[in-house]
């Protein structure tokens, strides 16, 4: 996506990022723009030689405390032997910056974290290149690797004012999602906001139910899709990035974005299989707190809606968006029971 940008944009991010780089000891390598989603992600260089991560915050997406916080649970989870990266702190031992606005910026954050060796899983949109064997060896690592994350988040005690998004009813159906209110969003058709509207309405019924049941409800990250999962020691092992929307959420949903977009893999039947053994090796999940599996995937499908009308200046923004509500939709038909 990076690479889809306007130069003019590419060029006033890096400008950007040199001027956060002023804050850490780094070598004087031009930072390499390597995503733009929520973040601009660049990789820089370390005075020691190491790579890491410099992020640009998206201007008004979390506040200064949210951000901390992120880079606490980051942190703890790092400490736990999780694979993540963990926050590095500025010259004068900051973990995060504040960068004032300017004629193409608002005020905005910044920190650096470290660098993960390895690739992704794959991209959205893309059919996933490893074989099917090991695709299922992928997906059960994906899955224990999950179930420690939250296994870790359980026993972790947080600090004073630690505070992040909660992907519960509100943050999902509510009146202002998390992700934006995918049913009234610009560019949609008469036809498909009314049927959304009416969607909305019997999910929020559904979970609603979830919650009386009780299902498992922590810490999560709350967007591990194929290119937040890396591949690292030549795909014996998985790490977990961009912990930028990691929150309080039914851990039903980190399973539920996780198989999303993969829904469409030849092995898909087997992928899910193996991510839910992988997640049992580690964790508790029933089969009863599975039969909502369904209800999730279309909530996580739902929520791209509300994220992408919000950000018009991303690549084919429109047929992008026609093909989300056309997918969630779909899904939606296909539930047994969401009432």
């Amino acid at each position: 996506m990076a690479d889809e940008l306007p130069q003019a944009i590419r060029d006033a991010l890096q400008k950007r990022a040199l001027e956060a780089l002023n804050h850490w000891a780094v070598q004087a390598h031009e930072p390499v723009l390597m995503k733009y989603r929520e973040n601009a992600v660049f990789r820089i260089t370390l005075d020691d030689g190491q790579y890491a991560a410099l992020r640009l915050h998206r201007p008004g997406y979390h506040d200064e405390t949210s951000l901390r916080s992120e880079l606490h649970l980051m942190a703890a989870l790092r400490l736990g032997d999780l694979n993540v990266p963990s926050p590095i702190p500025t010259s004068d031992r900051q973990s995060l910056v504040r960068l004032p606005a300017n004629r193409q910026f608002s005020e905005q954050h910044a920190d650096i974290v470290s660098w993960i060796d390895g690739a992704p899983l794959g991209q959205s949109g893309t059919p996933l290149s490893q074989s099917a064997e090991k695709q299922v060896e992928i997906f059960f690592r994906v899955g224990s690797s999950m179930a420690a994350m939250h296994n870790l988040a359980d026993a972790w005690a947080p600090p004073e004012r630690f505070r992040r998004p909660a992907w519960d009813v509100e943050g999902l159906v509510g009146e202002k999602p998390l992700w934006g209110r995918f049913w009234d969003c610009p560019g949609l058709s008469h036809g498909d906001a009314a049927a959304l509207t009416a969607l909305r309405g019997q999910l929020r019924q559904a979970l609603e139910k979830v919650r009386e049941r009780g299902l498992d409800y922590g810490l999560i990250h709350a967007d591990l899709v194929r290119e937040n999962i890396f591949l690292t020691d030549n795909e014996s092992d998985v790490a977990f990035i961009d912990f930028d929307d990691a929150g309080y959420g039914f851990r039903l949903f980190d399973l539920a974005t996780t198989l999303l977009k993969n829904r469409n893999e030849p092995a898909y039947p087997e992928i899910e299989k193996a991510l839910i053994s992988g997640y049992r090796s580690q964790r508790e999940l029933t089969d009863a707190t599975l039969e909502f599996l369904p209800l999730f995937m279309v909530l996580r499908s739902l929520s791209y809606i509300g994220w992408l009308a919000e950000r018009p200046e991303i690549p084919n923004a429109a047929p992008r968006l026609a093909r989300y509500v056309n997918e969630s939709l779909e899904m939606a038909r296909k539930l047994s029971s969401i009432a």
